[in-house]
């Protein structure tokens, strides 16, 4: 089967409509139909049913749909990737972060800027309620996300920014006047409840269910964005813990924000969707693996 063979199957087989398939093609209808009935008699069989009304795939059509698909798309991601080599990297990173972290990675954006002056860097925000959604969808090419993160899709790459956490709580709350509290002071205390379909596991890496003491967190009313949880903290409904740069960007009027002495360190890393970073991605990850870690609250030389 020839390419362009592959190319008009798999978009009728979208558009499952041959007018419209035949104007995402720049050929005529004809064209298409032609194409379709070669295929058929080629492999011995119907890969759509055709009524004046529908045009839908056959079991057939589905199975050669989905056998096609992955080595379309990575024949399509081959091509880009030696013409942007060919061209030299250029284009524009879509790094996606949450809150003010992305000002935390001045210097990393910086250097790259240098390295590649063909290149820029965009920041888009993306929520703690949905942190992968961005990448899967192809709206960010890199996202910076607290680890660990277990998607069999997605690359973990290295680590860019440590900070430690603190507990938000409303004004006059019985731990506000606290210096630092403990793991163990989240306790029976009802916290923010990120949702669906937030990886249970990646949220116990800042929210677990249990203290170290095996004593019960529970969890409470529903937040999607960062700024709805601090609403429902300054409200008097609940806790919640954020990592140590909100001090530095944020003073939200009812909320304060005190540091937990004993909580892990939090460690921020690029992620990014196997087989799909293009090469001004990938100049952005070595980047930031040559700089390595910078722990928040210090100044980093670099040249």
């Amino acid at each position: 089967m020839e390419f362009r063979d592959i190319e008009i199957f798999l978009t009728l087989a979208e558009e499952l409509h041959f007018g419209r398939a035949a104007e995402r093609l720049h050929v005529s209808q004809a064209r298409v139909s032609q194409a379709i009935k070669a295929q058929e008699r080629r492999i011995g069989g119907m890969l759509f049913e055709r009524t004046s009304r529908m045009v839908t795939l056959t079991p057939l059509g589905e199975q050669l749909r989905d056998d096609l698909r992955a080595g379309y798309d990575a024949i399509h991601r081959g091509v880009a990737r030696a013409t942007e080599s060919a061209r030299g990297v250029t284009g524009t990173v879509r790094l996606g972060v949450m809150g003010m972290v992305g000002a935390e990675l001045r210097d990393v954006i910086e250097v790259f800027r240098g390295r590649y002056p063909g290149c820029d860097v965009a920041l888009r925000e993306i929520h703690f309620s949905d942190p992968f959604a961005a990448l899967r969808a192809g709206e960010v090419d890199l996202a910076v996300l607290w680890q660990p993160v277990r998607e069999p899709d997605l690359v973990e790459g290295s680590v860019v920014l440590t900070e430690g956490r603190v507990l938000a709580v409303w004004t006059g709350h019985e731990l506000a006047d606290r210096s630092s509290v403990s793991l163990e002071d989240f306790a029976d205390r009802v916290f923010v409840d990120p949702g669906p379909p937030v990886p249970e596991y990646w949220i116990q890496a800042m929210l677990p269910k249990h203290t170290p003491g095996g004593r019960r967190i529970p969890r409470g009313p529903l937040a999607v964005t960062f700024h709805e949880a601090l609403s429902r903290v300054a409200a008097h409904e609940c806790l919640i813990p954020l990592n140590e740069h909100v001090l530095r960007y944020y003073s939200p009027p009812g909320v304060v924000f005190v540091p937990v002495h004993d909580a892990p360190a939090t460690e921020w890393v690029l992620v990014w969707r196997k087989d799909a970073l293009h090469p001004r991605g990938r100049g952005f990850v070595e980047v930031a693996t040559e700089l390595g870690p910078r722990e928040f609250g210090t100044v980093r030389q670099y040249k």
